[in-house]
């Protein structure tokens, strides 16, 4: 059987006149790593391009980046929101949405969890520190910190434990939580880090990031995950 294809989202930079797509190569390598091919998916696909992307891959794997939009969900702009793209959030809450209508298998990672649940119908923090405070310092990745995660949950069954060490380095977070959406994972100042889309063939989102963690089974095994459903999709 030939390797599934995983479509990853790619960021946006500007540079002088000039638009760029870009991504971290953690990404492409944790898929790789995991058994799958890395399909590279721009910010300018049309419903026709969804429709065919949702044809041609198995799987989806929407990465980490620059702030949702506020208006999407409801928030007033704050002065820390930065990176906006309204192509990006388009593209990513259209794959999202219709990820969740069809059951392809999807995995959400910092950005992505919080554009599943904007996709979704949540809100997110415009600003960490200054709305939850700094009981947990959630922007510094060199310091980390536990999850706790729901026992009867499938990201437990996945890592085998109730806790788990993250890296940590966002500024943003879900706030109200979708409807749909189950929250299965939490950090030590409540903030939700982990969701599910029950009955959903493989639906999960993270707030950490596990590519920059390969070094862990715990932390491989979320795309190896992904990519034996994407298989699982294909066969049936």
């Amino acid at each position: 059987m030939p390797k599934p294809l995983i479509g990853i989202t790619l960021g946006c930079k500007f540079k002088d006149q000039d638009r760029w797509f870009a991504i971290s190569e953690t990404y492409v390598a944790a898929v790789e790593r995991a058994g799958g091919v890395a399909v590279l998916l721009p910010a300018l696909l049309d419903d026709e391009a969804l429709q065919g992307a949702r044809q041609r891959l198995n799987g989806l794997l929407l990465t980490g980046g620059a702030d949702v939009d506020p208006a999407l969900y409801g928030g007033g702009w704050h002065p820390k929101v930065y990176g906006v793209d309204a192509r990006r959030d388009a593209t990513e809450i259209a794959l999202v949405r219709l990820a969740a209508q069809t059951g392809w298998p999807f995995l959400g990672i910092c950005r992505g969890i919080q554009v599943i649940n904007v996709a979704l119908g949540g809100t997110l923090y415009a600003d960490l520190p200054e709305q939850l405070g700094s009981r947990v310092a959630h922007w510094s990745e060199e310091m980390g910190h536990l999850v706790q995660i729901e026992p009867d949950s499938r990201l437990a069954n996945l890592v085998k434990a109730s806790e788990i060490q993250v890296n940590s380095y966002h500024h943003q977070g879900i706030e109200r939580l979708a409807p749909g959406l189950r929250a299965v994972g939490w950090s030590p100042d409540g903030l939700i880090e982990a969701v599910e889309v029950p009955g959903h063939p493989f639906g999960l989102g993270v707030q950490w990031h596990p590519e920059r963690r390969l070094d862990s089974s715990q932390h491989l095994v979320l795309f190896e995950a992904l990519i034996q459903a994407a298989r699982d999709g294909w066969q049936g």
